[in-house]
């Protein structure tokens, strides 16, 4: 049974697992410890035991790093990481593991390869860290045996490091979007058409093609559902129009119900992260719905799924798409868009992190 040591940028969760969490769990003949960063400065988590979170699971909180700590503090830099380093060497040692696979997340996790033992070496990149030293990511790279990468971009800017690079883009827990399960109405009474938007509703979102729509066509509904940041500078301007429902952040098994209660589904753009183009799980469960999608485009960018999803470069096309996605026949295109959704399933992307692990020798 081969042992890995997970180290994950998100903490364990039943409610709400995220990409690390879906995939290292799903890995066969496996035992697995996986650690989390601490929350804060403060967090103490780290002094519990690793709780058992699946058969062959153990998740733990390595102990903080006070930030900011840069390496220009070289002595604190070496003690804090020396500190993390001991703490997992402590639970493999307790757990009886020896020459394990290390699963990495993070640029950082390349202050952790001198002070542990390993047979082999994956890095898993789902995102651009620009804010950190690329020669951490760099290094990270070229010392792994695989890379796996969520966006072709993300491939191609880390192909000077490693030859080594899978494309692996994100999944869905595709189950949630049963197209037979019984759902109830979120928004009985309303009779407008509905276009939907589920996730946090962060300060950077752009929310500006839902503005521009909303005001040009009022006999339309616009529904944002998730958690809201009111930093986010088009949110008092939308809490004045009657066609704008926020209803904050919905319980996972609800969400599903919210986004077949609309008639066609909206994916925006954030202006922190200008052309970011790895598919977020978002798409893939409007796709799993089978509802029209328009999604909002960078002037250059080309959408990943045009004959599924209707693509908008301006806030007049976007305008213009929103209306043909209300015309479009029933069942058009449905069965393709849930046939996409169900070639992302997390249990397919779980299987080919298997077969290439295992053809790398590395499972």
């Amino acid at each position: 049974m081969k042992q890995i040591l997970c180290f994950s940028s998100e903490p364990w969760s039943t409610r709400l697992p995220g990409r690390t969490q879906q995939l290292i769990s799903r890995l066969r003949d496996t035992q697995i410890l996986y650690f989390s960063p601490a929350q804060s400065p403060r967090d103490k988590s780290y002094l519990k035991k690793g709780r058992q979170v699946r058969p062959n699971v153990a998740a733990y909180t390595l102990p903080p790093i006070p930030f900011p700590i840069s390496e220009r503090y070289r002595l604190l830099f070496q003690m804090a990481w020396n500190k993390v380093g001991r703490f997992i060497q402590d639970a493999a040692v307790r757990r009886h593991f020896s020459e394990p696979l290390l699963w990495t997340t993070h640029p950082r996790h390349i202050h952790l390869l001198d002070k542990l033992s390993y047979s082999g070496l994956v890095y898993d990149c789902d995102r651009v860290w620009d804010t950190l030293s690329p020669d951490w990511e760099g290094s990270l790279a070229r010392a792994a045996d695989v890379v796996f990468a969520a966006s072709p971009l993300l491939a191609d800017r880390l192909s000077p490091c490693s030859a080594n690079i899978a494309l692996l883009p994100n999944g869905i827990n595709l189950p949630l979007f049963d197209p037979n399960a019984p759902r109830f109405d979120p928004m009985p009474g309303v009779i407008a058409p509905i276009f939907g938007w589920a996730g946090t509703i962060r300060e950077g979102l752009d929310l500006s093609p839902v503005l521009y729509a909303a005001q040009a066509r009022p006999d339309w509904g616009f529904l944002l559902m998730g958690k809201v940041e009111r930093a986010n500078p088009f949110l008092r301007q939308l809490d004045k129009l009657s066609n704008v429902f926020l209803p904050g952040p919905r319980p996972v098994t609800e969400v599903p119900d919210w986004l077949y209660r609309c008639h066609a589904l909206i994916d925006l753009q954030r202006t922190d992260q200008p052309f970011d183009d790895v598919v977020s799980p978002r798409l893939y469960e409007y796709l799993a719905t089978g509802k029209p999608v328009v999604s909002m485009l960078w002037p250059d960018q080309i959408e990943p799924f045009p004959d599924v999803v209707y693509g908008a470069h301006d806030l007049d096309e976007f305008v213009t798409l929103c209306a043909h996605a209300l015309e479009e026949a029933p069942h058009f295109v449905s069965q393709r868009r849930m046939d996409r959704a169900a070639e992302a399933a997390w249990p397919c992307r779980a299987s080919e992190v298997e077969r290439i692990l295992t053809t790398a020798g590395l499972l």
